[in-house]
């Protein structure tokens, strides 16, 4: 009894950072019908982001090790992630779905300055290179090359993919290839709660994931914004003809997103110390599981989903089947597909056709 109970704490802190990184996926899915599969890279980011900021030389000085340090490393990577979020809307979802101007720039702009760094790694020749592109951009947009106006999910699919390779192989350039040891911004305890030994580093995880969902929850159903959130989501036409800026919401989402991403990032890497620009595969993959078991779409279904299957996972590692820590996920992806598609808490969808 008492391993199943230790066990069990274990597995709610990791089941509430995958619940975390989860609700991304099932928002943005919520409002585009779109499964964003840069979501993952996103919680990479966030948790470099930390890294950065937590080795800072300004907060070292302030604050050093204290609850504020870790705080101020949690808002700060969440909000430079929600801005990375809004990025990717903003210059690769939104082209996909509509004619929008400055994406050919953007993306002709990080071509640029790649092939600049490729030619002469300089500064000066990734900037001319970058200003090449933007400017060729500009151009092909003034003589009236748009993107399609047309929305193909398959195309959206497609760029998803491409973001999240993007942002992999970007991060391996930037961040470098090596892996980096996440700092120790608040201090580890070991905490005896009867005959448990409970680190309080699972504690904070799950205390912090705990007051992010319940923020979340009072956003979506409390605010004007998140009733518009569930107009898009419920019908995205109909929510442009009630007056909603459909597009707002739509980068509010990602934003949104973004930064519960970038808060598991942040929570896992201090469970788990080691980062690197790959990091955010196999977590990913998982988070994608969760909210397919709870109900792609459904909030509430993305934290149960998560829950469940950090708990599966820690018990059969606890029980001496860690070789199927990974595969756990997979099984009970084909087995809800099999028994549930929609999910736990998913409702099936009628389509007009």
């Amino acid at each position: 009894m008492e391993t199943f109970l230790q066990q069990l704490v274990n597995g709610v802190s990791q089941g509430s950072a995958y619940a975390l990184i989860a609700l991304g996926y099932t928002m943005v899915y919520g409002v585009l019908r779109l499964i964003n599969f840069a979501h993952s890279d996103v919680y990479m980011f966030g948790a470099f982001m930390g890294f950065y900021l937590a080795n800072s030389d300004w907060i070292k000085t302030h604050f050093g090790t204290s609850p504020l340090t870790a705080v101020l490393v949690l808002l700060g990577a969440m909000a430079l992630s929600a801005v990375v979020g809004i990025l990717i809307e903003r210059f690769a979802y939104r082209p996909g779905r509509a004619k929008t101007r400055f994406a050919l720039a953007f993306w002709l702009g990080i071509a640029g300055a790649a092939a600049g760094q490729l030619a002469n790694a300089s500064l000066a020749a990734t900037v001319i290179g970058a200003a090449a592109g933007v400017t060729i951009g500009i151009v092909f947009e003034k003589v009236g090359l748009h993107p399609a106006k047309e929305n193909s999910r398959l195309a959206l699919l497609i760029i998803a993919i491409g973001v999240s390779l993007f942002m992999e192989n970007g991060g391996q350039q930037v961040f470098g290839a090596d892996p980096k040891f996440f700092p120790q911004i608040i201090e580890t305890k070991l905490l005896d709660v009867g005959p448990l030994r409970i680190d309080s580093q699972k504690l904070i995880v799950l205390g912090v994931a705990v007051v992010l969902m319940v923020l979340l929850n009072i956003i979506v159903n409390y605010t004007k914004t998140g009733k518009a959130m569930r107009a898009v989501s419920f019908n995205l036409d109909a929510a442009k003809l009630m007056g909603i800026n459909t597009d707002r919401i739509i980068a509010f989402t990602f934003a949104l997103g973004s930064a519960l991403a970038a808060a598991g990032g942040i929570l896992v890497s201090l469970l788990y110390p080691k980062i690197d620009p790959l990091m955010g595969i196999m977590p990913g993959l998982k988070a994608f599981v969760a909210a397919v078991l709870g109900g792609i779409g459904n909030i509430t279904g993305a934290m149960l989903g998560g829950l469940i299957l950090g708990m599966a996972e820690v018990m059969a590692v606890g029980y001496g089947e860690s070789t199927y820590r990974d595969a756990i996920a997979f099984i009970i992806l084909v087995l809800i597909l099999l028994l549930k598609p929609t999910g736990i808490m998913g409702k099936g969808m009628i389509e007009k056709v």
